[in-house]
């Protein structure tokens, strides 16, 4: 007999679904105000690479946060599709042969396997040029001060000081520029922090987002803040115990990677079973943040565990 979903599975597969409704449309044939071609070839494989995958966990963060303040309109899933692109590109430009050099995502070809390498950079270039196109329209929220506010999140979660400036601190720790190759020996506190800007930086900015678009106050703000930073730690040990333990099946992704490249995890450092246990207090603590949005933020609280036990 087949399980009843939750309201969670439920909640998520519906935004999900909106979410791939409204790439769709933003990834559509006809030329903007402003643009004189979309190149036929360089939009099919943006649209290869966003559409018919992924959870949408950071749209899903997004829309859910502004949902606690009542706000539920097309802005928010605008918005959330502008994170998902930037998410999008990171993915393509992660899986080429200069970086991890991946030939499988969401269980089919990478970007560059299924295309080649040339356009899998430009299919990048263009999803992170087009999330901001989308953030500063007008559509997204009427408020110019509530755009500005989302796109500085989003540039600088992605950018420099955020997942960016992460990437390249990875590669730095596989050994990547040392005369030797050899791998560098982080501590705990410098993985935390690498992984912080990669991964973590783009899920609380979705979070603070959804925040701004319901016009949280700055106590609610803080305290949303806080759980996106904790669920963004969580999503990273959950990735690392994932590639340890899942198939490539399973994980939809080559596994045992991240050992074979000589990656700093906390995982390598501190062992499986010392970062279950951690993960489930950060989970724990992630869920305290949300006690003063009571019922309304129960969603939130299932989505904490989720990020935490997913199985992919």
């Amino acid at each position: 007999m087949t399980r009843a979903k939750t309201a969670f599975e439920d909640a998520l597969a519906r935004t999900a679904a909106a979410v791939e409704t409204m790439l769709d449309g933003l990834l559509g044939r006809e030329s903007l105000a402003g643009e004189l071609e979309r190149p036929v070839r360089l939009l099919e494989a943006m649209r290869y690479a966003v559409l018919g995958g992924g959870k949408r966990l950071r749209p899903f963060l997004l829309i859910e946060t502004a949902r606690l303040f009542g706000a539920e309109g097309i802005g928010a899933v605008r918005a959330g599709a502008a994170f998902e692109m930037v998410h999008g590109y990171s993915l393509v430009h992660d899986d080429l042969p200069a970086m991890d050099d991946d030939d499988l995502r969401r269980g089919r070809p990478t970007v560059h396997r299924a295309y080649d390498q040339a356009t899998a950079i430009l299919v990048g270039d263009a999803l992170l040029t087009l999330a901001f196109d989308v953030m500063a329209d007008s559509a997204t929220d009427v408020s110019a001060d509530v755009r500005a506010g989302l796109v500085l999140r989003l540039a600088r979660a992605s950018g420099l000081g955020g997942m960016v400036g992460g990437q390249v601190l990875d590669l730095a720790a596989e050994g990547r520029w040392t005369p030797e190759g050899r791998p560098l020996a982080l501590s705990s506190e410098r993985i935390q922090r690498l992984q912080a800007m990669k991964t973590g930086a783009l899920i609380a900015a979705s979070v603070e987002a959804g925040a701004l678009i319901g016009r949280a106050g700055p106590a609610e703000m803080a305290a949303l803040s806080t759980y996106g930073t904790l669920i963004g730690r969580a999503f990273q040990i959950a990735d690392d115990l994932l590639d340890v333990e899942a198939s490539a099946e399973t994980a939809g992704k080559a596994t045992g990677k991240d050992a074979a490249r000589g990656k700093a995890t906390l995982v390598g450092l501190h062992g499986a079973d010392a970062m279950r246990a951690r993960l489930a207090a950060i989970v724990d603590d992630a869920v305290d943040r949300l006690g003063p949005f009571g019922d309304r933020a129960a969603v939130l609280v299932e989505a904490a565990r989720f990020i935490a036990f997913r199985d992919r």
